[in-house]
């Protein structure tokens, strides 16, 4: 009777050590690629702490970056054409020159961040957090979505 009474508390002991390694979604050769690379077209990078990374230049294409840490990163000239961003934190991000184009950037947070020159045709936007964010010649709306053309 006492093993029974015992057994639920190792499983939950093993649940807790388990259970941070679940939060991580991103797929970790698709870090280090991006890191080694700068190009990482298509790659998983769901939730992944990409804070104050160097990204200059970098080929996202269609990568997945839904919740991912992008605070304080460079994203100068960055392609993130089709990128899925939701929920992606781009707080202090730096976006000068990046294209954003048919990027989904519902829900993401872009206060205090730098956006010069960025293009982001047909671009979804809904729910966006610009405070502070210090925007020149970038289209970006108060109204879900960017403009078919620029």
């Amino acid at each position: 009777m006492k093993i029974r009474q015992l057994l639920p508390f190792p499983l939950a002991i093993l649940s807790i050590v388990i259970a941070p390694e679940m939060v991580q979604a991103e797929n970790p050769q698709h870090v280090q690629q991006l890191v080694e690379t700068n190009i990482c077209a298509g790659c998983d990078l769901s939730k992944a702490d990409l804070s104050q990374k160097h990204l200059i230049g970098a080929d996202l294409r269609n990568a997945n970056l839904q919740g991912a840490n992008l605070e304080g990163a460079n994203l100068e000239g960055a392609d993130l054409t089709g990128a899925n961003l939701e929920g992606a934190n781009l707080e202090n991000a730096f976006l000068t020159n990046a294209v954003l184009n048919h990027a989904n950037l519902d829900t993401v947070n872009l206060s205090q961040a730098t956006l010069y020159n960025v293009r982001v045709i047909g671009a979804s936007m809904d729910d966006m957090v610009i405070t502070d964010a210090d925007i020149f010649n970038t289209r970006i709306g108060v109204g879900g979505q960017a403009p078919k053309s620029f």
